[in-house]
């Protein structure tokens, strides 16, 4: 047993708690020159630069902005696909149902992003479409302010929805058949044998699975963003994790990305310490 355990302990110190080391520089004036030991000691300056850079500030709103979009209209998506999945009698059916909406998540950001470029873009199969059966003109979406965000969400729940319903499709396999066949008897339906069955079967699942949700708020997801971004967009659209990647890759600025790269480990922990406490509070088990 710790002969499994210890490949995943390895990466976990070389990855994760090693790294944490660096974490130094957010308090310093870093210079690679001078390095860890030798950089000037500025203590919280950088922390104060997140709250009084109104870029930054804008940035944190459009993250949090995104974030929410996601919890609230992402996060239901795999729920009902799986309560939905669950209803499907026919056992051949629902196998053939969930490998076509798994399949999305084995393709990378990059392709996702291309499939909607090769469908929105000017000259793209919508405006085709659009332009042959109504005469419309020539629409911009992926220059749009407006329609940036509700983009970005719509790829999540089309990538990520299907393989999302694994685990409360898991969570759906241990409920015991006797209490439907009860509710039957009973006269329930099947709307009510889904409220008052197979929902409290998997609440203590969704609590747990939305704690930690919360706890990756202001973690947007570089890839994706970064790769629907473009200067008519930049504005709603540049996040917390494309921020970082501008100031400490392409301008050098080391100390101030780490800062806000620490400032969203400490919200995440705090969120989830939050939640997971109100969990308790109202009978869930939580995560600890």
């Amino acid at each position: 047993m710790y002969a499994f355990v210890l490949p995943g302990t390895i990466f976990f110190i070389l990855y994760k708690y090693i790294p944490l080391l660096g974490s130094v520089i957010a308090f310093q004036d870093y210079s690679p020159f001078q390095g860890f030991l030798h950089s000037d000691w500025i203590g919280f300056a950088h922390f104060r630069r997140i709250f009084e850079n109104p870029e930054v500030v804008q940035v944190l709103i459009n993250t949090l902005t995104l974030s929410l979009l996601q919890i609230a209209f992402a996060f239901p998506v795999p729920i009902v696909l799986a309560l939905l999945l669950n209803e499907v009698r026919s056992e051949w059916f629902k196998r053939v149902l969930q490998s076509f909406i798994y399949l999305p998540h084995f393709l990378s950001w990059v392709v996702v992003i291309g499939i909607v470029t090769i469908f929105l873009r000017s000259d793209g199969v919508v405006n085709a479409f659009t332009a042959q059966v109504f005469g419309w003109e020539s629409v911009q979406f992926l220059q749009l302010p407006w329609l940036f965000k509700p983009l970005l969400v719509l790829e999540i729940i089309w990538k990520e929805s299907g393989w999302g319903t694994i685990v409360f499709l898991a969570a759906l396999a241990g409920v015991n058949p006797e209490l439907y066949e009860a509710a039957i008897v009973d006269g329930a339906g099947r709307w009510r044998r889904v409220w008052h069955i197979t929902l409290p079967a998997i609440r203590s699942t969704i609590v747990i699975l939305l704690i930690l949700r919360l706890g990756t708020v202001l973690d947007n997801g570089f890839e994706q963003i970064f790769l629907m971004l473009n200067p008519y967009v930049e504005e709603v659209g540049n996040v917390l994790d494309t921020y970082v990647y501008y100031k400490g890759i392409l301008q050098s600025d080391f100390s101030f990305a780490t800062a806000v790269g620490l400032f969203k480990s400490v919200v995440g922990l705090v969120l989830v310490v939050t939640a997971n406490r109100l969990a308790k509070r109202f009978g869930e088990e939580g995560i600890y």
